[in-house]
């Protein structure tokens, strides 16, 4: 048999999905799942590298350990945050997360040497205060000594593949989510980094998914209890989700839903005009060179983080059960701006769209249940929003919504989603992001010859619901 594990690591946990083809269908097994999160040092957010990174070859070694040692793998995660590694390799500073507050105000530094409509013109990325580009800016003001000292740049995905084989490189997709990817040329813009301040001597070649890292470090293999070899998927976890929508013509939008949704559309040329930028819709690299013309909205992360308060006292509430208290308060009529950046890091998420319905007038939301269905409600706004505002872009109509990712499973969005947007809609599969990361695999093997090719599999594999 041969294994393939999908190491998909999101903003609140991470797991190790394991993969094999029978009776011409994929078979999923989740092998190990971990916790992640941010940890407060020296002030600012950071991530655990340390330790997710242990949790990764843990991962792996529960995939030997079980008789189940993968062939390949391939690891993908969440977009924009990076790694600076001086002659040494070692990392400079701490590992910022993209939440932490230093890159406010940054976005008018950074105009000083080049103005968002020429910004978005070059890379059709969208706007967003916690870019990559946007972190270098506040790196050059904190710590000007580690851009001097710097020799290499890696993506989170890239650095643990570099810590697991020793070989560094950079992935596209990921890659282009930073804000400093030509959407002309598909590669580094090094003329903008030169501008705004960035070495571009930092920057390895740019590699597309199925592109083969390497096997594991010997001494990483000992720990693992097996050796596969690491290969590139899409490494953004966004650009991995969207490549398992179980559709292969164009009649479509997905919606991947998570920590974040990302709602959009395949493309093959990038949209980088005025109004594009208007609408705030950003062009990120996917699989093949296609674009991912999407929206980023903040998306289950104001849920998540309202059942994290509701839990403080040690009451752990389930999602059924917000979801039920959802339903008994439903008819509340305030709603919120989900991509306002009040909602990005408060240290209250309920207080939070308490204060945005008391500021704007509208009736404040009491209990648990009313400050969920306000939430819930807003989203399915936004969903319908965003909608129209592609269907202008692309001047078609669509008649179809594809979710995928564990938000997937939320049925009350999903009938709140299909009331507002009115287009027939599809939940599933859930483990979208792990099955587009071995969909790759799979493909740089030869077990499936295309894109369409693997789609129909996914289609055939895995439990798609359409939502009366």
């Amino acid at each position: 048999m041969k294994y393939y594990l999908a190491v998909d690591i999101g903003a609140s946990s991470g797991r190790h999905i394991l993969a094999h083809m029978e009776n011409g269908k994929i078979v999923l097994e989740e092998m190990y799942r971990f916790v992640n999160g941010n940890i407060r040092k020296n002030g600012h957010l950071c991530w655990d590298f340390d330790r997710l990174f242990a949790e990764i070859v843990a991962g792996i070694r529960a995939c030997a350990d079980a008789g189940k040692a993968p062939d390949t793998l391939g690891i993908d995660t969440w977009g924009v945050d990076f790694v600076l590694l001086d002659g040494q390799d070692h990392v400079l500073g701490d590992t910022v997360a993209y939440r932490d507050s230093r890159t406010q105000g940054m976005d008018a530094v950074l105009s000083r040497y080049i103005s968002p409509e020429e910004l978005y013109e070059r890379t059709g990325i969208q706007k967003a205060i916690f870019n990559s580009i946007y972190q270098f800016m506040a790196i050059r003001r904190d710590h000007p000594e580690y851009l001097e000292q710097a020799q290499s740049f890696l993506m989170t995905p890239d650095y643990f593949n570099f810590l697991l084989t020793g070989v560094k490189k950079n992935e596209y997709t990921i890659a282009t989510t930073g804000q400093l990817v030509s959407a002309k040329t598909n590669d580094w813009d090094d003329e903008l980094m030169e501008r705004v301040g960035i070495p571009a001597r930092i920057f390895g070649k740019l590699c597309m998914p199925g592109t083969t890292v390497g096997p594991l470090k010997a001494e990483i293999a000992q720990k693992a209890g097996c050796c596969p070899t690491v290969i590139l998927p899409a490494s953004h976890d966004t650009g991995s989700a969207v490549l398992a929508v179980p559709a292969n013509d164009d009649d479509f939008i997905y919606l991947s839903s998570g920590t974040w949704s990302l709602m959009g559309i395949e493309r093959r040329t990038p949209d980088v005009s005025e109004k594009s930028m208007h609408y705030n819709f950003t062009n990120e690299g996917g699989y093949d060179h296609r674009f991912r013309y999407l929206k980023n909205i903040m998306g289950l992360w104001m849920l998540q983080s309202v059942r994290r308060e509701m839990s403080a006292d040690g009451r752990k509430y389930s999602f059924p059960e917000l979801i039920a208290m959802a339903e008994e308060a439903d008819g509340f009529p305030s709603l919120v701006d989900v991509n306002d950046d009040s909602f990005l890091a408060p240290e209250s998420m309920t207080q939070a769209v308490k204060d945005y319905c008391a500021a704007g007038g509208q009736k404040v939301p009491q209990t648990p249940g009313e400050v969920m269905v306000v939430i819930y409600n807003s989203l399915a706004k936004c969903y319908a929003d965003t909608v129209k505002e592609l269907e202008e872009m692309t001047g078609r109509t669509y008649s179809r919504l594809h979710i995928v990712g564990g938000g997937c499973q939320d049925m009350f969005l999903n009938r709140k989603t299909k009331l507002a947007t009115g287009l027939d809609v599809y939940a599933g599969p859930v483990e979208g992001t792990a099955i587009g990361n071995i969909m790759v695999q799979m493909m740089a093997d030869g077990t499936f010859a295309s894109l369409q090719e693997a789609r129909t599999c996914v289609a055939a594999s895995f439990d798609v619901k359409r939502i009366d």
